[in-house]
C-alpha cells in the first residue's frame, strides 16, 4: 500500500518508516523537520514538511495515500503549555483524520497513548482499578495529553461511523530503544520500589513498529483499540508480590499469563492482531539495569 506516515522523524516515526518499508509498502512521509535539497539516499521515502495543525498542509501530505499512520504529537503534557499539547495534539489529528475521510483512505492507525486511562499525569492522583491493565478499564483523563489522546480515539469512533475508513488505535507503553533502556529501566529494574504509573511496563520500539505494521495491513472493520506492551515487566519482578508489596491491596489483582508479567495487557493484539513481541530488557541490560557491552 501506499502509507503515509506522521511524525516520521521521531523515535517510534523512524522505527516504523523502516518496518513499514521492509514489509514492501510504499512510505510516505512527513514531520516539522526542514527537507534536504541534496540527493537523497537510495530508498529514501518521500518526505514532506508538514504543520498538520494546519487543514491545508493535513491534506496536502494525505492526497495519495491509501493508509495512514498517525505518529506525530507533542509527546507529553509537561514541556509546552497545556492549550499547546492540546491544541496541536487534537487538532492535528482532526486534520489528517478528516482528510483520510475525504479522500477515501482504507486505513487510519492512530497512535494514542497508555496515559488515556488518566493515571500518569493527574493533579489528584488516583490508581488502576485493576491490573494488568487492558483495554476495558475506566478512562478518566485529567491532564491535556490523555484527554487530547483520549479525544483522538473518539474521532476514529466518528469517522468509521460517517465512512467506510476502517480504525486502529494502539496504546504504546512506555517506549524504549538501545540508546535509552539504561537510563529509563535500570533503577527500576535494580529496586522494584522506583515505581511508574504503568506498573513496571515498557515496550520496545521494533516491536511496537511490528504492531503498527500489522495494524495497518489488518483487515479488521470499525475501530479497535489496543495496548501493546511487553509480555514482561521491567525487572523481571514476580508481578503478584511486588504488586501486593507496594500497593497493598488497592489495586485488583487480575488473571497473570506469566509470573513476571507486565502491569499492563497486550492479550487482545496477540489474540486479533498476531503480535508477537520479540524483544525484552534484557536483550539490552544486564540484571543489573547496566548496558550489556558488545
Amino acid at each position: 500500500m501506499k502509507v503515509l506516515i506522521t511524525g516520521a522523524h521521531g523515535k517510534v516515526g523512524r522505527a516504523v518508516t523502516r518496518a513499514m518499508m521492509d514489509a514492501g509498502h510504499d512510505v510516505m512521509t512527513t514531520d516539522l523537520s526542514q527537507p534536504g535539497f541534496e540527493r537523497k539516499l537510495p530508498g529514501a521515502p518521500r518526505y514532506m514538511k508538514a504543520d498538520l495543525s494546519d487543514a491545508g498542509e493535513a491534506y496536502a501530505v494525505v492526497r495519495g495515500a491509501e493508509a495512514v499512520v498517525h505518529v506525530a504529537a507533542i509527546p507529553e503534557p509537561t514541556g509546552n503549555p497545556p492549550h499547546v499539547v492540546f491544541q496541536n495534539n487534537l487538532m492535528s489529528t482532526f486534520n489528517i483524520l478528516e482528510a483520510a475521510v475525504r479522500f477515501g483512505v482504507k486505513r487510519f492507525v492512530y497512535i494514542s497513548s497508555e496515559t488515556v486511562p488518566g493515571f500518569f499525569f493527574p493533579e489528584r492522583d488516583f490508581l488502576p482499578e485493576y491490573a494488568p491493565v487492558d483495554e476495558d478499564h475506566p478512562i478518566h483523563p485529567q491532564d491535556p495529553y490523555a484527554l487530547s489522546k483520549h479525544f483522538g480515539e473518539q474521532l476514529m469512533d466518528a469517522a468509521v461511523a460517517r465512512s467506510d475508513i476502517r480504525c486502529i488505535s494502539i496504546r504504546p507503553s512506555w517506549v524504549q530503544f538501545e540508546g535509552n533502556y539504561e537510563l529509563n529501566l535500570g533503577p527500576q529494574i535494580r529496586d522494584s520500589s522506583e515505581l511508574s504509573a504503568n506498573l513496571w511496563s515498557y515496550v520496545d520500539v521494533y516491536d511496537l513498529a511490528d504492531a503498527i505494521v500489522l495494524a495497518t495491513e489488518s483487515g479488521l472493520p470499525g475501530h479497535e483499540v489496543f495496548y501493546i506492551a511487553s509480555p514482561d515487566n521491567v525487572g523481571g519482578h514476580n508481578f503478584a508480590e511486588v504488586l501486593a508489596k507496594h500497593y497493598g491491596d488497592q489495586i485488583e489483582l487480575r488473571s497473570l499469563d506469566r509470573p513476571d508479567a507486565s502491569g499492563i495487557s497486550s492479550a487482545k493484539a496477540r489474540r486479533m492482531l498476531g503480535w508477537q513481541p520479540k524483544r525484552s530488557w534484557r536483550d539490552y541490560l544486564d540484571a543489573e539495569g547496566k548496558a550489556r557491552r558488545k
